[in-house]
């Protein structure tokens, strides 16, 4: 019972240093530099190469059943699901077996739609209702992962 963070540009880490403290659940915050991790012994930084996909792939290839996935990388959302993990995306909305399908053509939409020039890059800004979503979030899948469930 793990949290894994694709940390290196997660604006939701200390709220889940939060959620996982509570729980008493080990933290990996996988980043391709140096971060700061909290005092505590729960949170453990994992610096990977950086290599293309090198912090997805580490995550993906530690995480399972019973483990929670935090990012905005959909591809690495399906990754763990496949996995078993349960994956919450940094904006407070879970992905999910039945859901991840939609996003991954969402994806591919605005990425042809991106390389047209039809619309900008980039993600809106994060606001406080994101942030209250996500910390609801985390906390009934880190809840469900304690049952079980």
């Amino acid at each position: 019972m793990e949290i894994f963070i694709d940390a290196d540009a997660c604006p939701v880490k200390e709220e889940t240093f939060r959620v996982a403290e509570r729980y008493g659940m080990a933290v990996h915050l996988v980043a391709n530099g140096p971060l700061r991790v909290p005092p505590g012994g729960l949170v453990r930084l994992v610096v990977v190469s950086d290599g293309f996909d090198a912090a997805d792939n580490w995550i993906a290839d530690h995480c399972g059943p019973g483990d929670i996935a935090i990012t905005a990388d959909i591809q690495l959302a399906k990754r763990c699901l496949d996995k078993g993990a349960k994956v919450l995306g940094s904006n407070g909305r879970p992905f999910t077996p039945a859901n991840i399908g939609g996003a991954l053509a969402s994806r591919a939409l605005m990425q042809d739609l991106r390389d047209m020039g039809v619309v900008p890059g980039g993600n809106a800004p994060m606001s406080k209702q994101d942030k209250s979503r996500f910390l609801q979030e985390l906390d009934k899948m880190a809840n469900e992962v304690k049952r079980g469930r």
